[in-house]
Protein backbone atom coordinates (compact mmCIF):
# COMPACT_ATOMS: atom_id res chain seq x y z
CA UNK A 1 0.00 0.00 0.00
CA UNK A 2 1.68 3.08 -1.10
CA UNK A 3 0.97 6.38 1.55
CA UNK A 4 0.74 10.03 0.33
CA UNK A 5 1.04 13.09 2.22
CA UNK A 6 -1.72 15.27 2.13
CA UNK A 7 -1.50 19.20 0.40
CA UNK A 8 -3.66 21.96 0.04
CA UNK A 9 -3.97 23.91 -3.24
CA UNK A 10 -1.13 26.83 -2.23
CA UNK A 11 1.17 23.23 -1.79
CA UNK A 12 1.30 23.40 1.68
CA UNK A 13 1.53 19.91 3.59
CA UNK A 14 -1.87 19.47 5.53
CA UNK A 15 -1.07 17.92 8.85
CA UNK A 16 -2.77 15.25 10.26
CA UNK A 17 -4.23 13.67 7.11
CA UNK A 18 -2.39 10.77 4.66
CA UNK A 19 -3.75 9.62 1.34
CA UNK A 20 -3.73 5.85 -0.11
CA UNK A 21 -2.82 5.12 -3.64
CA UNK A 22 -6.25 3.58 -5.14
CA UNK A 23 -8.49 5.47 -3.24
CA UNK A 24 -8.48 8.72 -4.80
CA UNK A 25 -12.39 8.71 -4.97
CA UNK A 26 -12.10 9.36 -1.89
CA UNK A 27 -10.11 12.46 -1.25
CA UNK A 28 -11.97 16.02 -0.42
CA UNK A 29 -12.08 18.24 -2.60
CA UNK A 30 -9.41 20.90 -2.28
CA UNK A 31 -6.88 18.35 -1.44
CA UNK A 32 -4.39 16.67 -3.21
CA UNK A 33 -0.95 14.41 -3.72
CA UNK A 34 1.92 15.12 -5.07
CA UNK A 35 3.65 13.87 -8.27
CA UNK A 36 6.44 14.76 -10.12
CA UNK A 37 7.75 14.08 -13.42
CA UNK A 38 11.21 14.77 -14.89
CA UNK A 39 11.99 15.68 -18.34
CA UNK A 40 15.60 14.48 -19.38
CA UNK A 41 17.57 16.45 -21.89
CA UNK A 42 21.03 14.62 -22.48
CA UNK A 43 23.92 17.60 -22.89
CA UNK A 44 23.76 16.90 -26.35
CA UNK A 45 20.35 17.96 -26.55
CA UNK A 46 18.11 14.47 -27.59
CA UNK A 47 15.33 13.76 -24.95
CA UNK A 48 14.94 10.65 -23.30
CA UNK A 49 11.60 9.06 -23.78
CA UNK A 50 10.26 5.89 -21.62
CA UNK A 51 7.63 3.49 -23.22
CA UNK A 52 5.25 2.72 -20.91
CA UNK A 53 4.64 -0.98 -20.11
CA UNK A 54 1.87 -3.25 -21.28
CA UNK A 55 0.34 -3.18 -18.03
CA UNK A 56 -0.06 0.04 -16.83
CA UNK A 57 -2.73 2.63 -17.89
CA UNK A 58 -1.92 3.81 -21.40
CA UNK A 59 -0.09 0.96 -22.23
CA UNK A 60 3.27 1.29 -25.01
CA UNK A 61 2.73 4.62 -25.18
CA UNK A 62 6.02 7.00 -25.10
CA UNK A 63 6.37 9.49 -21.80
CA UNK A 64 9.43 12.36 -21.88
CA UNK A 65 9.34 11.77 -18.39
CA UNK A 66 10.04 9.67 -15.19
CA UNK A 67 7.90 10.14 -12.69
CA UNK A 68 5.55 9.50 -9.97
CA UNK A 69 3.94 9.81 -6.73
CA UNK A 70 5.84 11.45 -3.60
CA UNK A 71 5.39 9.15 -0.94
CA UNK A 72 4.19 10.06 2.71
CA UNK A 73 7.70 12.15 4.37
CA UNK A 74 9.33 13.48 0.75
CA UNK A 75 9.76 16.08 -0.43
CA UNK A 76 9.10 17.32 -4.04
CA UNK A 77 12.38 17.52 -4.75
CA UNK A 78 13.53 14.31 -2.99
CA UNK A 79 10.75 12.17 -4.46
CA UNK A 80 11.80 13.48 -7.97
CA UNK A 81 15.26 12.39 -7.60
CA UNK A 82 13.93 9.19 -6.34
CA UNK A 83 11.61 8.59 -9.11
CA UNK A 84 14.24 9.39 -11.47
CA UNK A 85 16.65 6.69 -10.08
CA UNK A 86 14.22 4.00 -10.52
CA UNK A 87 12.46 4.81 -13.32
CA UNK A 88 15.85 5.07 -15.69
CA UNK A 89 18.98 4.63 -13.12
CA UNK A 90 19.67 7.97 -13.99
CA UNK A 91 21.14 9.27 -10.39
CA UNK A 92 20.98 13.05 -10.85
CA UNK A 93 22.82 15.62 -9.10
CA UNK A 94 20.43 18.68 -9.57
CA UNK A 95 16.89 18.87 -11.03
CA UNK A 96 15.74 22.30 -12.47
CA UNK A 97 11.90 22.88 -11.38
CA UNK A 98 9.76 24.25 -14.74
CA UNK A 99 6.37 24.44 -12.89
CA UNK A 100 3.96 23.41 -10.89
CA UNK A 101 0.03 22.50 -11.70
CA UNK A 102 -3.53 21.25 -9.75
CA UNK A 103 -5.44 19.32 -11.57
CA UNK A 104 -8.49 18.96 -9.04
CA UNK A 105 -10.35 15.94 -11.82
CA UNK A 106 -7.06 13.91 -10.03
CA UNK A 107 -6.84 15.71 -6.81
CA UNK A 108 -3.26 16.19 -7.46
CA UNK A 109 -0.59 18.80 -7.92
CA UNK A 110 2.02 18.09 -10.45
CA UNK A 111 5.74 19.28 -10.45
CA UNK A 112 7.62 19.60 -13.34
CA UNK A 113 11.64 19.11 -13.58
CA UNK A 114 14.41 19.60 -15.90
CA UNK A 115 17.22 17.14 -15.50
CA UNK A 116 20.31 17.69 -17.89
CA UNK A 117 22.93 14.68 -17.84
CA UNK A 118 25.89 13.71 -19.80
CA UNK A 119 25.33 10.12 -18.99
CA UNK A 120 26.43 7.11 -21.23
CA UNK A 121 22.89 7.25 -23.49
CA UNK A 122 22.65 2.87 -23.61
CA UNK A 123 22.92 2.95 -19.75
CA UNK A 124 19.42 3.75 -19.15
CA UNK A 125 17.54 0.89 -17.11
CA UNK A 126 14.29 0.02 -17.10
CA UNK A 127 11.46 -0.66 -13.92
CA UNK A 128 10.01 -3.36 -14.14
CA UNK A 129 6.08 -3.56 -14.36
CA UNK A 130 6.75 0.53 -15.35
CA UNK A 131 8.76 0.54 -18.26
CA UNK A 132 9.43 -1.71 -21.02
CA UNK A 133 11.85 0.50 -23.37
CA UNK A 134 13.35 3.84 -23.94
CA UNK A 135 14.91 5.85 -26.88
CA UNK A 136 16.69 9.26 -27.03
CA UNK A 137 14.48 11.49 -29.56
CA UNK A 138 15.06 15.42 -31.00
CA UNK A 139 13.12 17.77 -30.28
CA UNK A 140 11.51 18.13 -33.61
CA UNK A 141 11.20 14.39 -33.82
CA UNK A 142 9.06 14.49 -30.13
CA UNK A 143 6.93 17.35 -30.98
CA UNK A 144 6.15 15.74 -34.38
CA UNK A 145 4.76 12.44 -32.72
CA UNK A 146 1.04 12.11 -32.69
CA UNK A 147 -1.03 12.08 -29.41
CA UNK A 148 -1.99 8.43 -30.14
CA UNK A 149 1.94 7.77 -29.58
CA UNK A 150 2.81 10.04 -26.42
CA UNK A 151 1.71 10.98 -23.08
CA UNK A 152 3.15 14.37 -22.97
CA UNK A 153 0.54 16.27 -20.66
CA UNK A 154 2.21 19.72 -20.19
CA UNK A 155 5.66 19.01 -20.61
CA UNK A 156 5.87 18.86 -24.72
CA UNK A 157 5.61 23.21 -23.89
CA UNK A 158 9.35 22.51 -21.90
CA UNK A 159 11.09 20.62 -24.86
CA UNK A 160 12.94 23.38 -26.35
CA UNK A 161 14.01 23.22 -30.41
CA UNK A 162 17.74 23.19 -31.63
Amino acid sequence: MEIWDAYNSNFEKIEGLTLVRGEEAKIPDGVYHLVNHILVRHTDGTYLLMKRAPCKSYPNMWEPTAGGSALKGEAALESAFRELREETGIVATELQELDWTLNPEKHSIHVRYLCVTDCDKNSVQLQEGETCDFKWATADEILSMPDSEILAGGMKRHIKRG
